[in-house]
């Protein structure tokens, strides 16, 4: 695996865009990243991050835009997040849109991860940058929050600014303060502790203006079976669990028939699972938790029927199970985290 992982080509057409908005010439971009006009026409192709900062480095020498990465923002889609993009788009509520980040933004790339914490009256949608060199990483984030919250606007149809945005790099000397608020439509603070969208609480009840339950329902299966293909660099307990993701939607699945997919014998298997530190068994229960959870809290399925997904043959063994896992039933555990959302 390359030492920055990936990027999902959707990632890049934004700033592609910009150059082509600001007349500079895309193919030298390209080739000064080591690529060409087809490896951009697979939306679903992962590109070395390395050719990402060079395409991005090569684009902020030849434009000389010190906000760049701030104005490539705007040509944010959502095909830009990959199935991410469809998935927030389909939320119900703004507070749904934003739970989907961190689940599914190994999809869009492993330029950063994200993560959600609570303020007071607000909750801080931060993001962390993988990259870096500090030029480079500047003008990722800024374009990160930036397109979050411009996406945002477009999917809540809504012209609402966050409580404020923060940023851990120090305000560029070449720029001015009166710019970045424009676009954030806030106060915008440098020199902070993490880079964040502070959220006021009551957006996140703000409703999408193209929800659908049915779509989000099959766009998150095509997502958790995407997640399960990424896995050629990860240890053997991820992998078994990915495919246990994978199989588990054709029923309960036959330790035999997850060992063929790694073209070990059962035994095999759970020797290397041992030695791992972890069982079979540990990895399905684990699962099963992680995806009970996440249909309880993101979904409206009867719990009968996530019971089923989960291969349970009824649903008294799965109250049962999940009960042994978190102390409550799937009942309670449902309405406990909806309350808190």
């Amino acid at each position: 695996m390359h030492a920055l992982g990936y990027t999902a080509v959707p990632a890049l057409l934004k700033y592609l865009r910009l150059a082509e908005r600001q007349g500079l010439d895309q193919d030298a971009a390209l080739s000064a990243a080591g690529l060409h006009r087809a490896d951009l026409d697979d939306n679903g192709k992962r590109l070395p991050s390395e050719a990402h900062e060079k395409l991005l480095a090569h684009l902020l020498a030849a434009s000389g835009d010190p906000l760049f990465g701030l104005h490539a923002a705007h040509f944010v889609q959502p095909g830009s997040w990959s199935v991410l993009g469809y998935i927030t788009m389909n939320c119900a509520t703004l507070g749904e849109a934003m739970s989907r980040i961190v689940p599914y933004e190994k999809l869009v790339g492993d330029m950063g991860t994200s993560r959600v914490e609570a303020g007071d009256g607000h909750v801080r949608l931060i993001w962390s940058c993988r990259h870096q060199l500090a030029e480079i990483r500047r003008h990722m984030v800024e374009n990160v929050l930036a397109s979050w919250l411009l996406y945002a606007r477009w999917i809540a149809d809504m012209q609402r600014s966050p409580q404020a945005v923060w940023f851990e790099h120090a305000q560029p000397a070449d720029t001015e303060l009166a710019e970045y608020e424009a676009v954030f439509g806030c106060p915008v603070r440098f020199g902070q502790s993490v880079n964040a969208l502070l959220v006021p609480l009551e957006y996140l009840n703000v409703p999408l203006r193209q929800a659908d339950a049915n779509l989000l329902r099959t766009l998150e299966d095509h997502a958790l079976a995407l997640m399960a293909g990424l896995d050629a660099d990860e240890p053997l307990p991820q992998r078994v669990k990915n495919a246990l993701r994978l199989l588990l939607k054709e029923g309960l699945p036959r330790k035999e028939r997850v060992a063929e997919r790694f073209n070990m014998t059962v035994r095999t298997l759970q020797r290397h699972l041992q030695l791992a530190g972890t069982s079979y068994q540990e990895i399905l229960d684990q699962l099963r938790q992680e995806l009970a959870e996440h249909y309880l809290i993101r979904s409206d399925l009867a719990v009968q029927d996530i019971a089923q997904y989960l291969g349970f043959t009824e649903s008294r063994s799965f109250h049962r199970s999940f009960k042994g896992w978190t102390g409550m039933t799937p009942g309670e555990f449902r309405e406990s985290r909806k309350a808190s959302l």
